[in-house]
């Protein structure tokens, strides 16, 4: 059962803040952080319609595309950022991850057609460049290195996960980065929650290479008992536990607990929409000095 607006923000555990003229979420952990500007925005506040409605951010959904530049453009000027600033990609549910630079700098801002190819997790060094992935039930993962003063974003579907792709993104920032995972901050947001996410568990399974370390994905038992083969995929605690395996102590990772299937009248949700709906924004940016 979906709560109202009104609900579900006063049982946020993030910070909610209306900015000019849309709704907008924030991790506690990352607002504490001055280098560095985030977001998570709703489906709230938009210009799109039905079934999109309202604050879609994806070009590539099949919501009118001038529509969803206006959207991007009210997120913009919300946050203070200029578009032109923002980067995406082309997410696959894959575990590519890609450094960003400065050459990078607006890609996918204004069209799905120049984000960055096949990429579902991007970090970068370079001021003013804001990360951003889009997602409808996939996790959203932002990460921040306070030493390094690295940035990062993670999309993290059942694919991803199964693969490591959390896992992945800690290890690349700490071979180029050099970075410790005691000075990593990380926020789990809003997405499909083990309350919702039934999936077929061979399938899950068979995607795993059993050989690899550190591969431990979290199923719960299907809930009728009716031995069918499904279950629920716990996508925040297997995501948090890779984390947590990479030497990231648990009091720096801060998980939203929302799920966007329940929420749906709050965030978008592939699944509970039976896939025609928009995509809300994660994003991070480290701030010019």
């Amino acid at each position: 059962m979906c709560n109202s607006p009104e609900t579900f923000f006063s049982q946020l555990s993030m910070i909610e803040k209306k900015i000019n003229s849309i709704m907008l979420c924030f991790f506690q952990n990352l607002l504490e952080c001055n280098e560095i500007c985030h977001f998570i925005t709703t489906r709230m506040d938009g210009y799109s319609k039905n079934p999109y409605n309202s604050l879609n951010l994806g070009f590539h959904v099949g919501d009118d595309s001038q529509t969803v530049l206006e959207n991007r453009k009210q997120l913009a000027n919300s946050i203070g950022v200029p578009l032109c600033n923002f980067t995406t990609a082309q997410q696959v549910h894959g575990d590519h991850i890609e450094i960003i630079s400065e050459n990078d700098q607006g890609c996918g801002s204004n069209d799905y057609e120049t984000a960055v190819v096949a990429t579902d997790a991007m970090v970068s060094s370079v001021q003013n460049i804001c990360l951003m992935v889009l997602v409808a039930d996939c996790v959203p993962i932002l990460l921040f290195d306070r030493k390094k003063k690295i940035i990062g974003v993670v999309h993290a579907g059942w694919k991803g996960t199964v693969h490591r792709i959390a896992q992945k993104t800690v290890i690349l920032l700490k071979e180029k980065f050099g970075c410790s995972g005691n000075d990593i901050l990380i926020g789990i947001g809003p997405s499909i929650g083990p309350c919702c996410y039934i999936v077929d568990m061979e399938t899950i399974t068979g995607n795993v290479n059993v050989s690899e370390e550190n591969n431990e994905i979290i199923l719960h038992g299907n809930r009728n008992g009716n031995g069918n083969g499904k279950g629920y995929f716990d996508l925040w605690e297997t995501n948090k536990l890779q984390f947590k395996k990479m030497g990231i102590p648990e009091k720096n990772i801060e998980t939203a607990g929302k799920c966007t299937s329940c929420n749906n009248d709050i965030f978008y949700s592939h699944r509970k929409e039976e896939g025609r709906t928009g995509r809300f924004g994660v994003g991070i940016m480290l701030n010019k000095i």
